[in-house]
């Protein structure tokens, strides 16, 4: 039961995480604080960043990964995953300025769009379906 797109998509986020944890941790280090922000407006916009990914990706991952696995890998999802993944990439550098950007505007709603989009495809595929239940693609292979 392989998941390339999902797989793919958790490395990705993996890796993302990362990058915003090592962002925060830069600036700990720099100015030697062990503890909460400190003071630091730029620690803290950029702990919202990573406190952010944190809040809206794994559900979005779970999505995709049920998703995947009910319909199968297709382009779409393919193209849903990169631009999730181009949306965090962008809200994270969009949260270090002190205003409004449209890097952090434009990740937030892209953000927010695959996961709505995400939601409505896993209700359309289970409740959209036929009463008799298909193996998923995945399980269909195994006889």
């Amino acid at each position: 039961m392989l998941l390339p797109i999902t797989l793919t998509l958790a490395a990705a986020c993996a890796l993302l995480n990362m990058w915003l944890g090592i962002r925060c941790t830069r600036i700990r280090m720099a100015v030697q604080i062990m503890h909460g922000d400190g003071g630091s407006a730029l620690l803290a916009r950029r702990m919202r960043a990573h406190a952010n990914f944190i809040e809206y990706v794994p559900v979005t991952l779970i999505l995709f990964g049920l998703v995947e696995l009910a319909v199968g890998a297709s382009m779409w999802l393919w193209g849903a995953a990169l631009v999730l993944v181009l949306a965090r990439i962008g809200h994270g550098f969009g949260m270090d300025a002190e205003k409004p950007t449209v890097w952090r505007a434009g990740g937030a709603l892209l953000t927010w769009a695959v996961m709505v989009g995400m939601a409505i495809t896993a209700l359309t595929t289970v409740y959209g379906a036929s009463r008799e239940v298909p193996a998923p693609p995945a399980m269909a292979m195994i006889r």
